[in-house]
């Protein structure tokens, strides 16, 4: 088996590798089973430690002493070189580094030939040597972002669809507007039509009354013709009989003519009376027929309804919806107004919950440190939050979560110098507080913590023992309470305990005079960019020692939280919550208005298409009835009183027959004058009739030119409808349009009406445009893809997991056998002592593949149960003594070249300690075991020993005899003799 033969330490002549130790050359020589390192603190025996670690190319890490190869090198000193001997059949490994301080470039030999790093790493693995395998080297001092996206995306267009319904509400506005638009001129056409189809009926009407006209004229004519051939005769016989009585008439011709301008006179009047009663006659048939036409329309009016008058309700409907409307708009622009300002809320929100969430992840990624790191503190943590109440002074939860570095850069520092146990601790006002939380946080949920209480008297103020300002010219520039906020009770315990006030902070000017720096008194502890340094004075000599380590990155306190910042956000973020609450609430009551008068619109629009159907029909109706009354009232006034005309005619007469007493008349005169007065009566009311017909022909013309002009009127607008809806010419209504249109107001009014409404109502929707849908749309189709990849990746994760639990199954079955048997051999050691200890694989997730470990619990007292292995529920010796029995437990389990193990065994008792040496000695001088470093500073006597052990001591001191002058065999016998003479 491989084992270390040999270990040189040797400078080259001006250094030795191991950081501030007096070695300037070394050499050990191991044995190949058990070797006791021992000699007093400081004296170099983590020094054999670091050289086989930096030998065999392990990690500075490990070390805990510095990540830098340089720091090895002896103070003062450029470079320094070690040397390791492997054994291996068939021919040793040796292997050579030889470090540089000044750049930490190493050079390597492997068997005498220079070679890389990597080759040493390849051989050191092939030897199955892991430095870094605590086991091995234990020195003193590891689909959900696409569902996010796919519900993100989901809520973003969720917040959308308001815009999106709100676009197609407005387009749908914008159609009814287009098709009123369309329907308005074939709405006017069929106005027009439907008033030339009246004109028509007009126009045959007249033609039927000229018609009739004429007819009744026709007997009066030929009555005319039939007297004027009567007349001839009579007068022919007249001149006949002249002359026969010539004389006769000679001597009455004065009184003649006097009685023929009498006779004329009479007929005159006569005639006048006939006219007036013929024109009277006519009136009185107008009358009767414009009556009788009244009675007629009264009668298709009441088939209509015995209705009252729905105008009135008509305007009162029309000035309701305006109102409606108005409302309505301003409900609209409040609730734009509030969408506005709720868009604005939200964005702040979101702002504000970014900011806290962001603190809060933060917060949480401590948490989750720490839960990670020690899960019983973290569920305490929980208990308190929860019962913060019961506690009568202030409470701090784990000083890793309420200390706020004020620079990410400065959290190493801080971290560096408060132990991690520290830093878990809950920090208490009173103790009685204090005794109350162990008591429910250890005692009764049997939790392992850690609680401070804090001085009573603050120390947080305390000053420094010298001021910054003098420091400066050594590269200081602050304390290290000043890198730091934390509550009164935290900080006052870390000046107390740890004394942050009086612990400077340089830089690299620190590092270059540090030399200079550790003469200064007060300096105890100091930071430089990289490293710590511990400055110790020797209480005889007053020697200066210096211990440095390097600076570790910080773990937890570079997650920085201001807690006054977050304060503020959070009363932000409830304003605005509450906002928002109050702009639903509105928005809400809004809705409810919008809600009711856009049902109290439904029903003033249905009770205004009825009325208007009513009226349109009655309005017609009582147009024409309208104006028959006025034209029967005309007529009505315009009455002749004949009886008055006759009377009148009648005392005219009398008085001209009186003077006509006289006058002798003739047989063939008086006829003559009789038929001559029929004559001019039928010819008054043939003129009377010619007149009709004038007046009937013209209002014949009048219609036609009506009917000329309303068909070229209906011509242009059926063109011009046909026009807007791009229809052909010769092309018919389509059916879709005819259906749309039959759903829209059948007149002007209402299609103007509608048009206003509608137009209103499009105009509420301000700032959309088809980007949202577009975008809406586009959404809509990632996240259809974005379901369909989840669900694909949610089908590989299943078959993963299959996978992933077939693997565990042949991962944890046989890693299960091991640790059982692990624990039958770390039983057994514990059985020998009197003790009980088991050792059992745990994972409070199984899941959790990095969570599982090795839990070991002990028991060292009769009286006790098993508890597991912390920093709480044994001692420091009682934690080594199960350290270094679950090594032996590993010895035969777990073959390695050899184990290193420093200072295992401090702190514990007498007899544990002289326990674990006798188990030590029987284990690692058998046989088949592996080479074991054991490094002890003490140890007890009357110890067992072994043949197969190797002793080393480490001497140290200013009067050192150099290796190759030491008599190993006189120092014994010296030994020898001084105890026999005592």
């Amino acid at each position: 088996m491989e084992h270390l033969c040999s270990k040189t330490l040797q400078e080259t002549p001006e250094c030795l590798p191991c950081t501030h130790r007096t070695y300037d050359y070394s050499v050990v020589h191991p044995g190949p089973n058990l070797n006791m390192i021992v000699g007093a603190n400081g004296t170099g025996k983590s020094s054999i430690v670091c050289a086989i670690c930096l030998c065999l190319a392990g990690k500075t890490a490990v070390l805990g002493r510095g990540d830098k190869v340089g720091l090895y090198v002896k103070r003062g000193c450029k470079k320094g070189h070690v040397e390791i001997e492997l054994y291996k059949r068939g021919g040793n490994v040796v292997i050579f580094r030889e470090i540089h301080a000044e750049n930490n470039q190493s050079l390597w030999m492997l068997n005498d030939r220079q070679c890389s790093q990597k080759a040493v790493e390849e051989e050191v693995k092939a030897l199955r040597i892991q430095v870094s395998n605590l086991c091995q080297f234990l020195p003193q001092n590891v689909v959900k972002e696409k569902a996010s996206f796919l519900e993100k995306a989901k809520q973003r267009n969720e917040r959308n669809k308001h815009d999106v319904n709100r676009y197609y509400e407005k387009k749908r506005h914008l159609d009814v507007i287009e098709l009123l638009e369309k329907k308005k001129p074939w709405v006017e056409y069929e106005t027009t039509r439907k008033e030339l189809e009246g004109v028509k009926k007009e126009r045959d009407e007249a033609r039927k009354q000229l018609s009739s006209l004429k007819q009744t004229q026709a007997p009066m004519v030929k009555k005319i013709q039939q007297i004027d051939e009567q007349l001839k005769p009579t007068e022919a016989q007249i001149k006949d009989k002249t002359a026969a009585i010539k004389e006769a008439s000679l001597k009455c011709k004065q009184k003649q003519d006097q009685l023929d301008r009498k006779n004329k006179e009479i007929d005159d009047i006569k005639q006048k009376c006939r006219l007036k009663q013929m024109e009277e006659e006519d009136h009185q048939k107008r009358i009767s027929n414009t009556r009788r036409t009244i009675e007629d329309l009264k009668a298709e009016l009441a088939k209509v309804g015995d209705q009252p008058d729905v105008t009135p309700r008509i305007n009162a409907v029309n000035a309701d919806l305006r109102r409606i409307q108005e409302e309505r708009a301003k409900i609209e622009g409040e609730k734009g107004d509030l969408r506005r300002e709720k868009d604005n809320l939200c964005a702040e929100s979101r702002m504000l919950e970014k900011k806290l969430n962001d603190m809060n992840n933060m917060m949480n990624a401590k948490v989750e440190k720490l839960r990670g790191r020690h899960r019983d503190t973290h569920a305490a943590l929980q208990w308190l939050r929860q019962n913060k109440q019961l506690f009568r002074g202030n409470v701090h939860e784990p000083m890793m979560l309420v200390i706020n570095v004020k620079d990410h850069r400065f959290a190493k520092y801080v971290e560096n110098h408060i132990s991690f146990h520290d830093l878990r601790a809950f920090v208490f006002q009173r103790k009685d507080d204090m005794e109350k939380f162990m008591i429910e946080v250890r005692d009764k949920m049997n939790l392992k913590v850690n609680s401070i209480c804090a001085p009573e008297e603050s120390c947080s103020k305390r000053p420094p023992s010298r001021n910054i300002e003098s420091l400066r010219r050594f590269g200081f520039f602050t304390y290290l309470r000043e890198m730091f906020d934390a509550p009164d009770e935290v900080m006052s315990y870390l000046c107390h305990q740890y004394r942050v006030h009086d612990v400077p902070v340089g830089n690299e000017r620190t590092k270059s005079m540090i030399k200079t720096v550790i003469e200064e008194p007060y300096l105890k502890v100091l930071y430089t960019t990289e490293e710590r340094y511990t400055v110790k004075r020797s209480f005889y000599s007053n020697k200066i020692s210096t211990s440095n380590s390097v600076v570790h990155p910080s773990q937890y306190l570079t997650i920085t939280v201001d807690a006054e910042e977050k304060r503020q956000l959070e009363q932000q973020m409830k304003s605005c919550e509450s906002k928002l609450r109050d702009i639903d609430e509105r928005m809400k009551a809004l809705q409810k208005e919008a809600v009711a008068l856009d049902r109290r619109d439904n029903e003033l629009l249905a009770e205004k298409k009825g009325l208007s159907e009513l009226k349109g029909k009655k309005r017609q109706l009582e147009q024409k009835i309208s104006t028959k009354q006025d034209s029967l009232k005309q007529m009505e006034q315009n009455i002749i009183d004949l009886t008055k005309i006759e009377e009148e005619t009648k005392e005219k007469i009398a008085a001209v027959n009186a003077e006509k007493v006289t006058i002798l008349r003739a047989k063939l005169t008086m006829e003559k004058v009789h038929l001559a007065l029929e004559t001019v009566g039928l010819t008054a009311e043939k003129n009377k009739l010619e007149n009709d017909c004038r007046e009937g022909a013209s209002e014949l013309r009048t219609t036609d030119q009506r009917k000329v002009q309303l068909t070229d009127q209906c011509k242009g607008l059926l063109k011009r409808a046909k026009a807007i809806c791009k229809m052909q010419p010769d092309q018919s209504l389509p059916e879709d349009l005819r259906n749309a249109f039959s759903k829209l107001p059948d007149t002007l009014d209402e299609v103007d009406a509608m048009l206003n409404e509608e137009r209103s109502r499009a105009e509420c929707f301000t700032g959309l445009s088809e980007n949202v849908v577009d975008e809406y749309n586009r959404r809509e189709q990632e996240i259809k893809q974005m379901e369909k990849e989840l669900e694909e990746k949610s089908n590989a994760l299943n078959a993963y997991r299959q996978n992933i639990s077939e693997a565990k199954e042949r991962w944890l079955n046989p890693l299960k056998h091991l640790v059982e048997q692990i624990n039958e051999k770390f039983s057994a050691f514990f059985r020998s002592m009197q003790c009980a200890g088991e050792v059992d694989l745990h994972s409070e997730n199984e899941e959790e593949y990095d969570k599982y470990g090795i839990r070991i619990r002990v028991k060292f007292h009769a009286t006790t149960q098993l508890h597991e292995l912390t920093p709480y529920h044994q001692s420091g010796g009682e934690r080594s003594v199960s350290t270094m029995l679950y090594l032996m437990a590993l010895q035969e389990l777990n073959r390695c070249p050899f184990r290193v193990v420093d200072e295992i065994n401090q702190g514990m008792d007498p007899v544990n300690e002289r326990r674990v040496f006798d188990i030590v000695v029987r284990t690692a001088c058998k046989e088949t075991t592996s080479q074991y470093f054991f490094i002890t500073p003490k140890l007890l006597q009357n110890l067992t020993y072994a043949e197969e052990m190797t002793i080393l001591c480490i001497h140290n001191g200013p009067h050192m005899l150099s290796p190759n002058q030491w008599d190993e065999r006189a120092f014994v016998r010296r030994c020898l003799e001084r105890k026999a003479r005592a």
